[in-house]
């Protein structure tokens, strides 16, 4: 065999080799083959903070025989991913496999037939600067989390770790914790009138009072609303100016990696672990382009395809005369790679459905993808809004109405689907009236409301803030929300994040002694600096040295004046029927459990179970929550071992209490 190419997974490996034929063979890395050492620091900062690789003892057979395949070979192709991760994936293969002339890189941002041969023939150099940028996060966060972790173990609690762009994240839910909890909400008062015109029955509508004498009329309270109240059912309604005017609503871009995740948790109420696990199979499969990117670009054959599939089955009025053409607003987003995009859109759901391994969520999130693709290349939809003002005395009120002129776009989804903010509602059709026109008053609707504190972040918003603040990169979104959870700094109570008390404690610990190194603008411009070396505007090893030498002098700053932080023991509400000692709860790597206090002396353990209010439909026992080996939530009997249901979805009844279970072993 002459030619050797090499990816990252068999999924991918099997779709190339249909495209490349027997002239190929093609094999699978099974991910990074070298990496730092889990169980030491790894970084020689004497040496320039060269990073000290090794194969992993799960990964030298893979070696073994990679090498051995390459033996011989003309050429190894390395076609990893198009991103830093997979330039550096295919730079340790290099150095693993043997640096030889034979090596070429190919990248495709699509696995398809044309983009796979359009690839292999201009083949590249490995890219360095990539490689570099890489290596410089890696590093980075090596650097803080090695260093970090021993000074929590000794100032906070045993077992605890600290990540450079994980704890800024964290910070952004303590801040709005800490908003949430010191909001104190004010009353205020909405009156609304239900009208109907005096020439016209069955033409109600609603109108809203905003002024009086001339100024915006704030309502404080009920004694206020009812006189506001008694005078207008005295007044006399007539319409005092009518406006009409045409709103266009154009559509969104296609998808980056984070709208795209922001997208599929609003609408489909996935998580972004969970989208680009899904993702990564549509695309190995070459049902979309690849997943992490930045970008909004679309090439000129998508896009091609795209409006003749609008002109000849949607039809010609929903085709723009020019072909849409998106900026990214990223200043960092490569326009050499493209938005995530169907590779072809006359692949319908059907066609997923015959893949072997794909389920109804790889059809829910292909659809979403699909319909945004197509949807950002359609017409316009094009709204008349109208609004109506209504003099009553000295009070005016006004009432606001939409019609749809024309779909456009929206033609693609259903109703519930049109907007991706949940707040903009279709607003109420009124009827036709003439200024100074008189009305009829039905009813007063005076209505008691409260000022409401910022909501709490959840999936969504905490990706598309992230983003804002310049934090993280396409590759890294998912990673820092599974971390902060799997650490247990935060939890999820109706898909929001709530910090827990060990997360609120380590936060404040770092932002105390650590406020530049969380400091959301330093994060930002770390990115930006790694952005930098990326492109070869800037060396990796002297910015961790610019990094590393302010960082060090604090670590020992603190490790001398920081007192150990007292940890609030959460008190279990019972005795150990061990000891008599009351029982607390800790956190172990499984999550929340019950110990004795008496601890080393008495090792009594609980299973502390988050109850579900539901039963379980095999032999009618409480449903729990429980977690696997690898911290992934499922729900199971309490009746377990006994009986063995289990299920990854949660059952209805979201009403939930924490009990205790049997007395048992925790690890």
């Amino acid at each position: 065999m002459n030619n050797l190419v090499i990816v990252e997974s068999p999924t991918k490996a099997k779709s190339l080799g249909r495209f490349l034929g027997d002239e190929y063979q093609v094999e699978a890395s099974m991910g990074h083959l070298r990496d730092l050492p889990k169980s030491e620091f790894g970084v020689d900062i004497e040496k320039n903070f060269e990073p000290q690789y090794i194969i992993p003892r799960d990964k030298r057979k893979r070696v073994n025989e990679l090498k051995k395949a390459a033996s011989g070979v003309k050429s190894l192709w390395l076609a990893t991913d198009p991103d830093r991760e997979g330039e550096a994936i295919a730079w340790h293969l290099s150095e693993l496999l043997g640096n030889t002339a034979g090596i070429k890189r190919v990248v495709f941002h699509e696995i398809t037939e044309e983009a796979i041969k359009e690839a292999f023939k201009n083949p590249r150099e490995i890219n360095l600067k990539l490689v570099d940028a890489q290596q410089a996060r890696r590093v980075l966060d090596r650097l803080v989390g090695y260093k970090l972790s021993p000074l929590l173990w000794q100032k906070v609690k045993k077992g605890l770790s600290a990540g450079r762009v994980q704890s800024v994240a964290l910070r952004l839910i303590v801040d709005r914790e800490k908003e949430v909890l010191a909001f104190k909400p004010e009353e205020y008062w909405i009156i609304e009138a239900e009208l109907e015109s005096a020439d016209h029955k069955d033409s109600q509508f609603v109108a809203a009072l905003i002024e009086k004498d001339g100024k915006k009329i704030i309502i404080k309270n009920k004694e206020e609303a009812d006189g506001h109240v008694a005078n207008l059912e005295k007044a006399k309604m007539e319409v005092a100016k009518i406006t009409q005017r045409e709103v266009r609503r154009f559509p969104y871009p296609p998808f980056t990696t984070s709208t795209l995740q922001q997208a599929s948790a609003q609408r489909l109420g996935m998580s972004a672990k969970k989208t680009m696990m899904i993702a990564q199979a549509l695309y190995e499969r070459g049902f979309i382009t690849y997943m992490r990117t930045d970008s909004v670009n679309l090439s000129s054959q998508a896009v091609s395809q795209a409006r003749s599939y609008i002109e000849n089955l949607i039809g010609k009025s929903y085709l723009p005369s020019v072909a849409r053409v998106y900026k990214s607003k990223s200043k960092n987003a490569q326009e050499a790679h493209e938005a995530i995009r169907v590779t072809d859109i006359k692949h319908q759901s059907s066609d997923i459905k015959q893949q072997d391994g794909l389920n109804r969520d790889h059809i829910r999130l292909y659809e979403l993808i699909w319909k945004r693709f197509l949807a950002c290349q359609m017409s316009e939809a094009v709204m008349e809004q109208t609004t109506i003002d209504i003099s009553a005395n000295n009070y005016l009120l006004r009432a606001t109405g939409s019609v749809i002129k024309f779909e456009g776009w929206l033609k693609l989804y259903e109703k519930s689907e049109q907007s991706e903010d949940s707040k903009e509602q279709q607003q109420q059709r009124l009827p036709k009236l003439k200024e100074k026109e008189l009305l009829n008053l039905i009813k007063l609707l005076p209505n008691q409301h409260f000022t409401e504190a910022l909501p709490r972040y959840n999936e969504a918003s905490l990706i598309k803030k992230l983003e804002e603040l310049g934090i993280g990169r396409p590759s890294t979104y998912a990673p820092i929300l599974s971390t902060i959870q799997e650490r247990f700094y935060v939890e999820k109570q109706e898909r929001k994040f709530i910090p827990t008390k060990l997360g609120i404690t380590v936060c404040d610990f770092l932002v105390e002694y650590f406020p530049d190194v969380f400091d959301f603008t330093f994060t930002a411009q770390m990115e930006d600096e790694l952005d930098e070396i990326a492109r070869g505007e800037r060396e990796w090893q002297p910015t961790i040295r610019e990094f590393y030498r302010p960082f060090e002098k604090k670590l020992e700053e603190t490790a001398q004046v920081a007192e150990k932080v007292k940890m609030e023991v959460e008190l279990a509400g019972k005795k150990c029927p061990d000891c008599g000692k009351d029982l607390v709860v800790r956190i172990g790597r499984f999550g929340k459990f019950l110990a004795c206090s008496g601890f080393p002396e008495c090792k009594h353990t609980e299973s502390l179970e988050e109850k579900v209010n539901a039963k379980c439909p095999e032999d009618s026992g409480d449903i729990v929550v429980r977690k696997t080996r690898r911290g992934k939530t499922f729900y199971g009997c309490k009746n377990w071992p006994g009986c063995k249901f289990a299920s990854w979805t949660k059952p209805k009844g979201d009403n939930s209490e924490q009990t205790t279970g049997d007395s048992s072993t925790v690890t």
